[in-house]
């Protein structure tokens, strides 16, 4: 990631931006799925922003990328994570999953967990390249955990 793109806490006035972000990355799978509509790809990033630890990618005032978090009954999740697909393969992923990292061990959590679509493929090979491990599957979903 280069210097002049940065992670940051969201604020309000990133919901839009957020929002056209997560929308452009989920876009991207909804052949594969069938001209069906992923989840976030049509979530209220305002209320997210205001109920959940949400972090924005920025560069020159444009939002490459975003995390969402949950931390709660005793455990660690990334809730959404996507890089917006001009953005990719530029380390914004990986440093985004580290700093989600970060943000569950400052919080003294031992494991973080997530989810994925099952169709997902090239998500589900990152993240076993990041060491997650597949913890559970079901038709739609796969359940991953990392020791951190």
């Amino acid at each position: 990631m280069s210097s002049e793109v940065k992670i940051r806490e969201a604020i309000t006035e990133d919901a839009a931006g957020l929002k056209n972000c997560m929308a452009s990355a989920y876009s991207t799978y909804q052949e594969r799925m069938g001209g069906k509509r992923l989840p976030p790809m049509d979530v209220d990033y305002l209320s997210e922003i205001q109920n959940y630890p949400t972090w924005v990618v920025e560069s020159k005032g444009v939002i490459l990328g975003g995390l969402i978090m949950v931390f709660e009954e005793g455990e660690a999740s990334i809730a959404n994570i996507a890089v917006d697909p001009k953005s990719q393969g530029k380390g914004i992923g990986s440093s985004l999953m580290r700093f989600a990292e970060s943000k569950a061990r400052e919080k003294s959590f031992r494991e973080l967990h997530l989810a994925t679509h099952v169709l997902l493929n090239e998500n589900i090979s990152l993240y076993q390249h990041l060491g997650w491990k597949v913890s559970d599957r079901n038709e739609t979903k796969v359940f991953m955990k990392k020791a951190i």
